[in-house]
């Protein structure tokens, strides 16, 4: 098995990415050299993607990717040779509900700041799903026996924790809104203007103050230009996808199928 180049694969990243670039060849390293499978911890949109874009390259590796279900954001990844029988791959996650008396005001921040005032690391834990006074958490394995010892409160609030099937997650129904419309160009400013309903002023205002990102990487420039298949996300205010271009008109305007999932 030929070594893994990680000058030549880290080269032009920097900061936090080239820190889990480092740590993505380690487990690459680790399931080549053991000749079995190594999980990763779960990543955000913008992990998964440095990953995609960074272990492709490795002759031999093969990658499947865990967050509980499809539509939800972080995942595990884990990274096996090649030969390895994808059906014998145990899914690193688990998932845990949250009753309380919390009378509806429970939010995301809450259950994160609990769990990890109690000690238990950002990286070990999935996507959180809220629904009135219930709460699921996905979580590693690892941590599920200790999240359920040691998490007594949210909040004021006490809260009783137990342990659930990956097919007791209520994933909220997807939300999705079709635009077709024409721009005067594929500018990033245009495009998500007109996916998020805001004037390319105030969307410019928006990308320059890095609120703006394209495939989970903030974009600081407001004529980027977006293709197809390019995710454009706000915190808090959803996705738009660009679908498709759907031609030219006769003004010279581009056609274009947008997507947005609230």
């Amino acid at each position: 098995m030929p070594e893994i180049d990680r000058e030549r694969l880290l080269k032009g990243l920097q900061g936090e990415e080239r820190l889990l670039g480092a740590l993505l060849l380690d487990k690459a390293a680790e399931a080549l050299d053991k000749g079995r499978p190594a999980a990763t911890d779960f990543l955000d949109p913008a992990g998964r993607a440095l990953a995609d874009d960074l272990l492709k390259y490795i002759e031999g590796l093969r990658v499947m990717a865990f967050g509980g279900h499809r539509r939800l954001e972080r995942v595990r990844l884990v990274l096996l040779p090649h030969y390895y029988l994808e059906a014998t791959v145990e899914p690193p996650v688990t998932a845990v509900e949250i009753r309380g008396q919390f009378s509806g005001r429970i939010t995301h921040r809450d259950v994160l700041g609990a769990l990890t005032g109690s000690g238990f690391r950002r990286e070990k834990i999935g996507d959180i799903l809220i629904d009135g006074d219930t709460c699921q958490v996905v979580l590693a394995p690892e941590i599920a026996a200790a999240v359920q010892r040691d998490l007594v409160k949210i909040g004021d609030q006490v809260a009783e924790v137990c342990e659930i099937d990956l097919e007791q997650l209520a994933i909220p129904p997807e939300k999705v809104k079709e635009i077709r419309s024409t721009v005067a160009s594929m500018r990033l400013d245009s495009i998500a203007g007109l996916g998020f309903g805001e004037s390319r002023t105030k969307m410019q205002r928006e990308i320059k103050a890095g609120k703006v990102k394209v495939n989970w990487r903030a974009v600081l420039s407001p004529d980027y230009d977006v293709n197809p298949g390019d995710v454009i996300a706000i915190r808090g205010r959803g996705r738009v996808i660009l679908e498709e271009t759907t031609g030219i008109s006769k003004k010279g305007r581009t056609g274009v199928l947008l997507k947005r999932l609230i």
